[in-house]
């Protein structure tokens, strides 16, 4: 029996039934200071007898940089696409085991190498922003039981400058009331309050800084009349003279977002999703009883409703001037309207558009009326309608994807190519992208929030989206999250944008755009579709980048 292993690119996916020949070798590669570098350990063992399943080794690693690496677990995936909504740009489109899990594992752990099957190992390179531009070389593989090593080597250039800061404004929605049932934990205890903080670490570590705040429980994925638990961060008292409002729990949630390098926060919508037509669920402490005073049963144009409303935001941007976070908020009216909602959209906004005058009100639409009528002044168009958004030359345009997205454009399904999820932070530098949204972080819930689900069991939120639309990370023991391949993936698009900033500072923008297309115009549903590309164009960057710092 002898272990085979390959170094790959941070973009392949291994499946268990392919042969590790197939796969292309990864011998080289650059990094910017300040960047991660990403590779794959792919492994598994030919000629064994038949009374053994696999072979066994420890993972060794031979650097000088700092190497971290997570076992790449498959997940069991339902329903990979829409049966009769997808492209070619699929890998599989059927049901079966997808690689995608992150878990993290120690140099000198035991490794089962098994036979005549495809396993995966995902390794992290830390650069730091100090470090010496030079060449290395990376040795990894097994010690295996018999005394040999099974290795291969890659080298790593760092090139002498530092990615620069992250521009593009990033929000995956964070679901506190999904953490708190992952764990079993009370809503605000002090566990639930740790397992916030780690899930907003493991965000912002990834690039999403732009955090959505439950002022009042997100009114988000709900069904019609039903509820999801309360994760209001805002207490209300209702006396006769009208509202109390306490702030303690905002304001310890803001300061472990500010420690954590949060930029923004996302005020939870005002109004119910698709339409805007009811209140969001709010509970207050009436004549020492906890109740629900508005929700489905509230006209959300209701005088009484709207009463509330205005001191409630009135109250609230009081406290983010008095925290320092006033210049730092983005509010929501209502996700995702049509056309035919647009009347509702603006007498509702009508109501408290004078209290958020000088701030930001973005919302996720594809409808291009919101924009042109003046109803919304920031839109988020889904990027497959994205286009007459650019056409109108919006300053600081945002886009989103989701389930809806599954024809030509980005998106990061189980079954799509890493590629396909990685080529987005070329488009965003392309079209000077100022945000991007996803509804999904750690979604955890079937559709309407009816029931909790096992993400590790079902990744399609029970036929709810394409498996890998509702979530990006697990939930892991120790009340934090397990990354995932396509987190990863997303996030080495950011630095991809990082990367052609810097280049378009140092070479001009035409420049940089040429060696973009080089292949061909760019657009958000026209790309190249293979890994090639991504890591062909990066490599030429960060050389131009070294040649003209």
């Amino acid at each position: 029996m002898s272990a085979q292993i390959k170094l790959l690119s941070s973009l392949e996916k291994c499946f268990t039934d392919e042969a590790i020949e197939t796969k292309p070798i990864l011998t080289h590669a650059s990094v910017l200071r300040g960047e991660e570098f990403h590779f794959i350990l792919a492994y598994t063992a030919k000629d064994v007898p038949g009374w053994r399943l696999c072979d066994y080794g420890t993972l060794i690693c031979r650097s000088e940089l700092d190497i971290s690496f997570e076992r790449i677990e498959h997940m069991p995936v339902r329903f990979p696409c829409y049966p009769t909504r997808n492209d070619d740009n699929y890998l599989r489109k059927k049901a079966g085991l997808y690689p995608d899990l992150l878990i993290p594992m120690e140099l000198g752990e035991s490794v089962q190498i098994p036979a005549d099957s495809l396993f995966s190992i995902y390794a992290t390179a830390k650069i730091p922003k100090n470090a010496a531009a030079k060449e290395h070389n990376i040795t990894v593989g097994f010690l295996m039981e018999n005394g040999d090593e099974v290795t291969a080597s890659l080298s790593l250039r760092i090139i002498d400058a530092v990615l620069p800061q992250q521009n593009i404004s990033v929000a995956q929605w964070v679901h506190y009331d999904c953490i708190a049932d992952a764990y079993e934990l009370e809503i605000f205890s002090e566990k639930h309050w740790q397992a916030i903080e780690n899930y907003l670490e493991t965000a912002v570590r990834h690039g999403i800084n732009t955090i959505l705040t439950p002022v009042l429980t997100p009114p988000l994925d709900t069904a019609v009349g039903g509820e999801r638990p309360t994760v209001q961060l805002v207490d209300i008292e209702k006396t006769q003279d009208g509202y109390i409002f306490g702030f303690e729990k905002f304001r310890r949630f803001v300061s472990i977002c500010l420690r954590l390098g949060v930029e923004k926060f996302e005020i939870s919508h005002l109004f119910t999703q698709w339409g805007a037509y009811h209140a969001p669920k709010v509970m207050a402490t009436v004549n020492g009883r906890y109740e629900r005073i508005f929700g489905w049963d509230t006209d959300a144009a209701s005088n009484e409703y709207v009463s509330f409303l205005r001191a409630f935001l009135i109250s609230l941007i009081d406290e983010c001037k008095t925290l320092g976070i006033a210049d730092r908020l983005l509010f929501h009216i209502s996700d995702e309207p049509n056309k035919e909602q647009l009347p509702q959209y603006q007498l509702v906004k009508s109501k408290i558009a004078d209290i958020l005058a000088d701030y930001p009100i973005y919302d996720a639409l594809s409808d291009f009326d919101f924009y042109e009528t003046g109803a919304v002044d920031n839109p988020i168009p889904a990027s497959d309608h994205i286009e007459p958004f650019l056409h109108a030359d919006i300053e600081n345009l945002w886009t989103y994807y989701c389930c809806g997205q599954w024809k030509d454009v980005s998106n990061r399904f189980l079954d799509m190519p890493l590629a396909r999820t990685r080529i987005i932070g070329s488009q965003f530098w392309k079209y000077r992208i100022a945000g991007f949204l996803h509804w999904g972080y750690n979604f955890y819930y079937t559709r309407f929030s009816k029931r909790n689900i096992n993400p590790y069991v079902i990744t399609d939120g029970d036929a709810f989206a394409p498996a890998g639309d509702a979530y990006s990370v697990y939930p892991a023991p120790g009340l934090k999250p397990y990354r995932s391949l396509r987190l990863v993936a997303f996030y080495e698009s950011l630095c991809d944008m990082r990367a052609l900033c810097l280049a378009e500072k140092l070479c001009g923008r035409e420049t940089i755009l040429a060696v973009l297309e080089k292949c061909g115009e760019i657009t958000f549903s026209s790309y190249p579709k293979d890994a090639k590309f991504i890591l062909s164009m990066r490599e030429t960057i960060n050389r131009m980048i070294e040649e003209n710092k």
